[in-house]
């Protein structure tokens, strides 16, 4: 008796997957094993087999984007990281289908009727605005002598002339919306071209408002100084959160190790001891600045802070959002000098976190400095990475001036730094600070031509701000004059990275 069962891809299924591919699709080159790893990883759901008796006869592959920020003339490769699909997002709108497919010896079975059910259920669960496709039209290259691509979906739409695939999605309630040039370069029977459809879900219920165009950065430069006890350091701190919130900012940045000044009242011991009695100051810390971000309605980046857990010693830099919830983001590279004076532990994930000015992520300093983490980072949606530094002295201070500015140049998003000045003569072991904060773009026409937003004057205790535009990032990454983001050349090198078990590679 045949058996038709609908369920999730697995791992070992990537042999029969890409058999299928190359059944379906002559000519065209099937999944690579990363690919299809981080199909199945990052988001199993949207990954769909029907089996016959066992067999893997169709199948559908998909994932989540937030389709705005993509241009219209959008390209396969654009809309899923070249196959990686590392810019999915659960916080999109929109479903988008990358493939689907059906052995040409069970064609007539209505197997993609059941796979475009699936997904359209699957965008219902979700609560997603629509499914989106760009779909092959592979009988166009019969035609190609005759007629352009317009004229060719034109006849297909009224019928006169078949597509299996067009054919299929307008029979499965797909809108044809445009015709994509270019869309798979290598679809020889298509000529390069797709059709864009959608299929709108008449039940979704709107979650938030349109994407925020501009956010209000703020940077503190925050000078160090002897104070008595901690409600000295809160005033301290509180004064530049109000300033900032004055001056309407949706995000303030404060410097790496802020919390250092508070050796400046405790008893002296050596430097691996004191740092660790800042932990004693946790839940103080978290306190103030929860407090502060409600009160002001202000997120806020509190620097970094030394904390003890599980014995062991990590230089944390927390956010704290303006609704009263907190993250953390573990320093990932610790310098020699803080491994040998204090025994500071690396964290080992990067985050991106979602914020209600949009995605970012945190880069302690050092971490800024190795090209991987961003990458990473901006892997996963982030647009605005902050960098809370402590250095002593110039030379210091621009390795981490210049390595941000590259890192905003080669992932064309804007980096915004903040520092400590001044001095604390009683702690061991901090003896001088340097820093010129800053706020950092990438270097195109449409931002600064020295790809500087704004920045402090040396050594002068203050803070800065800007009105950053989110849709300018987005314009550049599809239209600037280089787009090193989309350029990489994934087909020679790709980053890999573990978090939580789990292995992806873009």
């Amino acid at each position: 008796m045949k058996k038709l069962k609908l369920r999730k891809l697995r791992l070992h299924d990537y042999e029969t997957i890409t058999q299928l591919q190359l059944d379906c699709f002559p000519g065209m080159k099937p999944w690579n094993k990363e690919q299809f790893t981080n199909l199945i990883t990052i988001f199993p759901q949207g990954q769909i087999g029907i089996e016959l008796n066992g067999e893997i006869i169709a199948s559908s592959c998909s994932h989540i984007i937030n389709f705005d920020e993509y241009s219209e003339d959008h390209s396969w490769n654009a809309l899923t990281a070249n196959g990686m699909i590392t810019n999915h997002t659960e916080k999109g709108d929109t479903l988008y289908g990358i493939e689907i497919m059906v052995n040409p010896g069970y064609r007539g079975m209505k197997l993609s009727r059941r796979l475009y059910e699936a997904r359209q259920k699957l965008t219902k669960e979700l609560n997603l605005k629509r499914i989106a496709i760009g779909g092959r039209i592979p009988n166009y290259h019969k035609y190609a002598a005759k007629m352009s691509a317009e004229q060719y979906i034109e006849k297909v739409r009224d019928k006169k002339i078949y597509d299996p695939v067009l054919t299929a999605q307008m029979a499965n309630d797909f809108v044809l919306i445009r015709l994509l040039p270019n869309y798979l370069p290598n679809d020889k029977e298509s000529l390069g071209y797709a059709t864009f459809l959608e299929w709108t879900n008449y039940m979704y219920k709107p979650r938030t408002s349109r994407k925020q165009q501009y956010i209000r950065a703020c940077a503190v430069q925050y000078q160090m100084r002897m104070i008595k006890d901690f409600e000295e350091f809160a005033q301290n701190c509180e004064y530049f959160v109000d300033a900032a919130s004055d001056y309407r900012c949706d995000i303030i940045l404060f410097p790496e190790m802020i919390t250092m000044q508070l050796l400046s009242f405790l008893p002296n011991k050596n430097p691996g001891a004191a740092v660790r009695q800042l932990t004693e100051f946790t839940p103080k810390y978290e306190e103030l600045f929860t407090t502060l971000a409600i009160k002001y309605n202000i997120n806020i980046i509190g620097g970094s802070h030394f904390t003890v857990e599980n014995d062991n010693l990590y230089n944390i830099s927390y956010l704290f959002r303006r609704n009263g919830t907190i993250e953390k983001q573990y320093k990932m590279h610790i310098t020699p000098h803080e491994k040998k004076w204090w025994g500071v532990q690396a964290g080992n994930k990067v985050e991106a976190f979602d914020t209600d000015v949009g995605k970012i992520a945190i880069m302690i300093c050092y971490d800024v400095e190795f090209p991987e983490l961003v990458r990473i980072a901006v892997s996963k949606g982030a647009q605005l990475i902050f960098v809370p530094f402590n250095t002593d002295e110039r030379r210091s201070y621009l390795r981490v001036r210049y390595c941000s500015q590259a890192r905003a140049i080669e992932n064309q998003v804007y980096i915004i730094l903040a520092g400590c000045v001044g001095n604390l003569p009683k702690v061991e072991n901090l003896d001088i600070q340097f820093a010129q904060s800053a706020i950092l773009t990438p270097s195109d026409l449409e931002f600064h031509r020295e790809g500087i937003a704004t920045e402090a004057p040396i050594n002068t205790e203050t803070l800065i701000f800007q009105d950053l535009d989110l849709h300018s990032l987005e314009r550049n990454r599809d239209n600037g004059s280089v787009q090193p983001w989309k350029d990489r050349r994934t087909d020679f090198y790709k980053i890999s990275f573990t978090e939580n078990g789990k292995r992806t590679t873009f």
